[in-house]
């Protein structure tokens, strides 16, 4: 598997502008990234990639799978307040996180179990997300969903009612691929905007945990969020539980 950036760059839109700050509520931002690729050889496909940052009531910044670090991006992170938690919420979403360690050495890094174990790059883990057990209980809820192929950590984020998730669901623009096989791919798995959810394979990987599964998202669905923010493709900034109903519908 290689997590480097692919050197196909026509075959996906990126959601530009890259690099920077948006603003969802108070108190969080995403930044849309570069693309990286996943797979081998002449099977390796790119995703667009997404962080999340989280600013805490002290002032505190939570980096929820973080994008490259570019200068002018890192800069505008160190306004809104210091680094202090770097967030791996699977065991695919970590590549660039060493490069945040390196210029925020300060900061906890928090990661799903197996991570170092299957992770490409070295990183060192300070402390594990585990069942609900929150870093921030009072402001950000925790949900692991343990699959036997993808363990993920969902967040919930009280104040702006705002669910993040990773490769639970996927929602790729079939307008914005450019490869008509990539789009074949996306709508095989069932991966494609307007009825994007967790792809095909990831779904069979929860065969022998659906209960666990259904009982993770009738917790999600009971947080009532008003937007999901997801890592590929178009998320969800508007009706965020009647999404999450029509994405796992699979398993509910």
């Amino acid at each position: 598997m290689s997590q480097e950036p692919p050197t196909d760059r026509s075959a996906l839109d990126l959601y530009e502008p890259i690099d920077v700050l948006k603003p969802v509520a108070p108190d969080l931002w995403i930044v849309d990234g570069p693309r990286i690729g996943f797979g081998v050889g002449p099977f390796e496909f790119p995703f667009t990639t997404r962080m999340t940052v989280i600013r805490l009531r002290n002032g505190d910044l939570i980096l929820h799978s973080p994008v490259a670090l570019a200068p002018a991006l890192r800069s505008a992170v160190e306004l809104l307040g210091p680094v202090r938690f770097l967030v791996a919420p699977n065991s695919l979403h970590y590549w660039w996180l060493p490069d945040w360690k390196g210029a925020f050495p300060d900061a906890e890094v928090l990661a799903v179990r197996g991570l170092q174990e299957r992770a490409k790059r070295q990183i060192a883990v300070d402390r594990l997300l585990v069942a609900d057990n929150s870093p921030w209980p009072a402001e950000v809820d925790l949900l692991v969903v343990r699959g036997d192929v993808l363990t993920e950590a969902a967040l919930f984020h009280r104040a702006s009612r705002t669910l993040i998730l990773t490769d639970l669901i996927e929602n790729f623009e079939p307008g914005r691929i450019h490869s008509w096989f990539l789009r074949l791919l996306v709508r095989l798995a069932g991966a494609a905007d307007p009825d994007g959810k967790a792809p095909l394979d990831m779904r069979l990987s929860f065969f022998r945990r659906r209960r666990a599964l259904r009982a993770a998202v009738r917790q999600m669905l009971a947080w009532q969020p008003e937007r999901v923010i997801i890592a590929h493709g178009r998320w969800y900034d508007k009706d965020g539980a009647a999404e999450l109903r029509r994405a796992f519908r699979w398993v509910l």
